[in-house]
């Protein structure tokens, strides 16, 4: 039986440096029960240390946790990459890692990525820079993802840097998405006259939460589906058999 599953597919950890300390694993849950929030995804930029804690934190508490990545492509661009397993997550980090530039934090410019476990207690401080390009583009990665059974979502089209608009001005013809993503600052639904390089595919919102504040106002997706997986959304992105969803 279809049911609705509201969803937030771009959320930030406190691996981010650019995220909040606030932003460890249970707190993200705990507030995400507190707005309805069914269906979450950890997103941190170029990796997903703290996925595996939010799993595990989410445990009982009717949120799942879609395991995720935001990557930086070589083009600047940003794309949200979800799988429906920690072991295919796993599978996609090991095949990023050649690509990733071997840059250190400085911690005092960009802020620290704290790794964390299920009961939010500090695990280690990652060393390597996270907030840069990788050395794989758009096209390629998004193939990649795909071909492990990912699902890929354009961030952001409708900002000004660090976007697939703002950086190409394009879809690239050769690239594997399943959907764009538009910031709070664009109704979804504006998005195929106000960005016509997006063509026809599907328009979806999320908070692209760095504070909680941001996890509790921030757009959300509502999707119909059987039941809350990945495969679920990937359908519904697609209009296959009955799923759909509302941005």
């Amino acid at each position: 039986m279809m049911q609705h599953y509201v969803a937030d597919l771009h959320v930030h950890s406190l691996l981010s440096p650019c995220a909040a300390v606030e932003m460890t694993p249970r707190n993200i849950i705990k507030h995400a029960v507190l707005a309805g929030i069914q269906i979450i995804a950890i997103t941190d930029h170029n990796a997903c240390d703290n996925v595996y804690a939010a799993v595990q934190a989410a445990a009982n508490s009717g949120v799942t946790v879609i395991p995720g990545m935001e990557l930086e492509t070589k083009e600047e661009v940003h794309i949200i990459v979800l799988f429906d397993s920690i072991k295919k997550m796993e599978q996609w980090n090991a095949f990023i890692q050649p690509f990733r530039s071997g840059q250190m934090n400085d911690e005092t410019r960009f802020g620290a990525q704290y790794v964390v476990d299920a009961d939010d207690e500090l695990v280690r401080v990652k060393p390597e820079l996270l907030l840069t390009a990788m050395s794989i583009g758009v096209a390629a990665a998004s193939r990649e993802a795909a071909a492990l059974g990912g699902v890929c979502i354009a961030s952001h089209v409708d900002r000004p840097v660090y976007s697939l608009i703002s950086q190409l001005g394009l879809i690239p013809a050769d690239a594997s998405l399943a959907a764009v993503e538009v910031s709070r600052r664009m109704k979804p639904e504006e998005a195929p006259v106000l960005l016509p390089a997006i063509g026809r595919l599907p328009v979806v919102t999320a908070s692209d939460a760095h504070t909680i504040r941001d996890l509790l106002i921030g757009p959300r997706t509502v999707f119909c589906l059987e039941q809350p997986t990945l495969a679920e959304i990937a359908m519904a992105l697609a209009g296959q058999g009955s799923r759909k969803f509302m941005a």
